[in-house]
């Protein structure tokens, strides 16, 4: 999980969510959420290099459309094509750096979440919207 800012244009890793054979950690981020009071999420949308769907796509659009029921915030889906391979990247340098140590490497996936929303603050437009819940009869 990572937060940014559209006045700041930049976002940062802030914590991974652990993932379970049922799901996400839903307390885990209801917490983040109260603790962070994000106007809106951002969710990868896992393509190919091509730009064509994957099986992990079903599973990102089913995720953001949780999100959006359980939270009632804007979500939007962003392209997260080589996302984790410019985390590494920016990852080696910060140790290179100093400012980050091996066991940090853990937390590559919250660094991948902030390259994904810096992806979504410098172009706004590329995110696909995930359109309100309907509301029950």
């Amino acid at each position: 999980m990572a937060i940014g800012s559209a006045f700041a244009a930049h976002a940062r890793a802030v914590a991974v969510v652990d993932v379970h054979g049922n799901g996400p950690d839903w307390t885990a981020i209801e917490r983040l959420l109260k603790e962070w009071k994000p106007d809106g999420l951002v969710v990868g949308d896992p393509l190919t290099l091509d730009g064509q769907d994957q099986p992990n796509r079903k599973r990102a659009q089913g995720f953001a459309r949780q999100l959006r029921e359980r939270f009632k915030l804007p979500v939007v889906m962003i392209d997260e094509r080589s996302s984790s391979v410019e985390a590494a990247r920016r990852f080696a340098v910060e140790r290179a750096e100093g400012r980050k140590r091996r066991r940090d490497a853990a937390a590559l996936d919250a660094v991948a979440a902030a390259v994904i929303i810096d992806r979504w603050l410098s172009s706004p437009d590329d995110a696909t919207p995930i359109p309100d819940c309907p509301t029950p009869p």
